[in-house]
């Protein structure tokens, strides 16, 4: 029996757990009730789609650069097996603090509890890079200010919702706006590939060389 621990059982339990994440939180949504006119159900219920909105691009972006992440991997050691454990674990409190919102409201205590329960998985990814960084001895594939930024704004709503919930609902809805641009890596290496293929279409064939 082989001792080696492989990165593509870690993936394939990750994908397991995220895809859960999704389904906990969209089990939370609630249809009206009947006595209610349709517009005012769905004014009702307004807030609970945001806030879902919002968690599920999060939950989803974290899943897309997970999967960036671990593509270096080669060699899963068992302290990587922790730190992914642990970022799953935070991972999975934000349909808690999405339920709390939708339960309770808006309020800037919920909306500062929603952003403690977004600021960890930001602070375990982290911590989850830097130990993939020094298996892999490969750079961050994800922003490094990316990272900080998003902790910050993470963190930083967390006084600011009482204060403002508006603003704080901007930091972190700004938090996912910032991720959605592609890590660097994968931008160059289809760059690479684009010209790879584009060469193999300039190069001539031996054939064709023979026949002039």
């Amino acid at each position: 029996m082989s001792l080696q621990l492989r990165a593509g059982r870690m993936e394939a339990f990750s994908d397991g757990v995220i895809a859960v994440i999704i389904t906990v939180m969209v089990l939370e949504l609630r249809v009206p009730a009947h006595d209610l006119p349709d517009l005012e159900g769905l004014r009702r219920n307004l807030p609970m789609l945001m806030i879902y909105a919002l968690s599920f691009v999060e939950v989803g972006i974290y899943w897309v650069n997970h999967h960036y992440l671990i593509d270096d991997v080669e060699r899963v050691s068992h302290g990587l097996l922790w730190a992914n454990l642990s970022f799953l674990f935070t991972l999975s409190l934000i349909p808690f603090g999405t339920a709390w919102v939708g339960e309770r409201g808006v309020t800037p205590f919920g909306v500062s509890f929603y952003s403690i329960c977004c600021a960890l998985p930001a602070v375990s990814w982290i911590a989850l890079s830097i130990i993939v960084r020094r298996q892999t001895r490969l750079p961050f594939c994800g922003s490094p200010v990316k990272q900080a930024i998003s902790a910050i704004f993470y963190l930083g709503a967390i006084p600011v919702s009482h204060y403002s919930v508006s603003s704080a609902l901007m930091m972190l809805g700004s938090v996912a706006i910032l991720w959605f641009i592609p890590p660097k890596r994968t931008l160059e290496n289809k760059s690479r590939q684009g010209h790879g293929v584009l060469n193999l279409r300039l190069r001539p064939s031996n054939h064709a060389r023979d026949e002039r």
